[in-house]
C-alpha cells in the first residue's frame, strides 16, 4: 500500500498541469513558426512579380503575384531536369555508399574485442581535426583514380564521413549488447551475418540519423562539380542553378554595355527567380525531413538518454 501511494506521489510530481503543458505547447509552436516562416517566406517572394518587388519591396502578400521566376526556369527545363537526374542519383548512391562505409567502419571500432580500433578511432579523430588540403584531394581524384568528369567524382570524396563514424560509434556502444553478439557466435554465425541480421535491425535510428546527414551533404554539393566536372549532362543541380545566378548577376552588370543586354536583362525577374531557384534546391529534401524525423530524434539522443 505504502509503495502504491509512493508510486501516485511520483507519478504527480513528473506531470505538470494544464497550464503549464498549454505554455509550453505554445512556446515549442512558436518555435516551430520561428523556423518554417523564412522558408515560407522565401516561396512568396518567389510567386511576387519583379515590379511589385522594385516598388514596394519584399512583403508578405504581395500586391501582385506572378510566376514568372518558375516561367524563367521552365525554359532551361530539359537542362534543370538532367541536372536533377544527377542530383537525385549521386544523393541516392551516395547515401547508401556512405551509410555502407560508415556503419561498418563504426561497428568494426565499437567492439572491444577488435584489436585495432584504438588505433582506426584515432585515425579517423584525426581526419576530423586536420584535413590534408584540396591540392592532394584533386591529384587523387584526378591523377591517380583518373575519376575527373564522371560521376563517381561527385559520390566518393564524400563517401566516408568521421563525425558520422563518431555518432555510429556511440549508437552501437548504447543499443547492441555484447551478450547478444556473443551468443550469436556461440550458435555459429559470422561476422557479416551478425552484422546484417542483428546489428543493422538494432541500429535503424542511428542509420536513419546519419543517412539524413549524409544525404543533406549530397544533395547540396556543389563544390565537387565546380572542381571535377566539365560536361553539361553531369552537372548537379545545386551547381547549375548557381550558374545561373551567376549568369544573371554578370548580365546585370554589364548591361551598359550594350542596348540589346540591357533590354534582355530588365526583362529577367531577377529576384524571384533567385528565390525560385531557393525553392527548387530546398523544398525536395526539406520534405523528407518528417519521414526521418523519428528515427532522428531517437539516434540522437541515443548518447545522452539510456533507455
Amino acid at each position: 500500500m505504502k509503495r502504491k501511494k509512493q508510486s501516485i506521489i511520483e507519478v504527480r510530481h513528473r506531470t505538470f498541469g494544464k497550464k503549464t503543458n498549454l505554455f509550453f505547447t505554445l512556446l515549442v509552436g512558436v518555435f516551430a513558426f520561428i523556423c518554417v516562416f523564412p522558408l515560407l517566406f522565401v516561396i512568396v517572394i518567389s510567386m511576387t512579380s519583379e515590379q511589385s518587388l522594385l516598388t514596394n519591396g519584399y512583403q508578405l502578400w504581395p500586391q501582385q503575384w506572378s510566376f514568372e521566376g518558375y516561367r524563367y526556369l521552365y525554359e532551361m527545363k530539359e537542362q534543370i531536369l538532367q541536372s536533377l537526374f544527377i542530383t537525385v542519383f549521386v544523393t541516392v548512391v551516395g547515401t547508401l555508399v556512405n551509410v555502407s562505409f560508415t556503419s561498418t567502419y563504426a561497428y568494426a571500432i565499437s567492439r572491444p574485442n577488435f584489436k585495432w580500433r584504438r588505433f582506426l578511432t584515432f585515425f579517423a579523430l584525426i581526419t576530423m581535426l586536420f584535413s590534408p588540403g584540396l591540392v592532394p584531394g584533386y591529384i587523387i581524384m584526378t591523377n591517380m583514380l583518373h575519376l575527373k568528369d564522371t560521376v563517381w567524382a561527385l559520390i566518393l570524396p564524400m563517401a566516408l564521413s568521421p563525425f558520422n563514424i563518431i555518432v555510429m560509434r556511440t549508437f552501437f556502444l548504447r543499443s547492441v549488447p555484447n551478450a547478444i553478439i556473443e551468443s550469436a557466435r556461440i550458435d555459429g554465425a559470422g561476422e557479416f551475418r551478425i552484422f546484417a541480421r542483428i546489428v543493422v535491425p538494432l541500429a535503424v535510428p542511428g542509420i536513419a540519423t546519419i543517412s539524413l546527414f549524409a544525404a543533406l551533404g549530397y544533395w547540396n554539393d556543389w563544390f565537387n562539380a565546380l572542381l571535377y566536372i566539365q560536361s553539361d549532362s553531369l552537372v548537379p543541380l545545386q551547381y547549375l542553378l548557381m550558374k545561373i545566378q551567376s549568369n544573371i548577376d554578370y548580365m546585370a552588370q554589364n548591361a551598359s554595355m550594350s542596348g540589346n543586354l540591357a533590354g534582355n536583362i530588365s526583362s529577367i525577374p531577377k529576384e524571384a527567380t533567385r528565390m525560385a531557384m531557393v525553392v527548387i534546391s530546398t523544398l525536395p529534401i526539406a520534405l523528407s525531413y518528417p519521414f526521418f524525423q523519428k528515427y532522428f530524434v531517437r539516434g540522437m539522443t541515443i548518447g545522452g538518454v539510456k533507455e
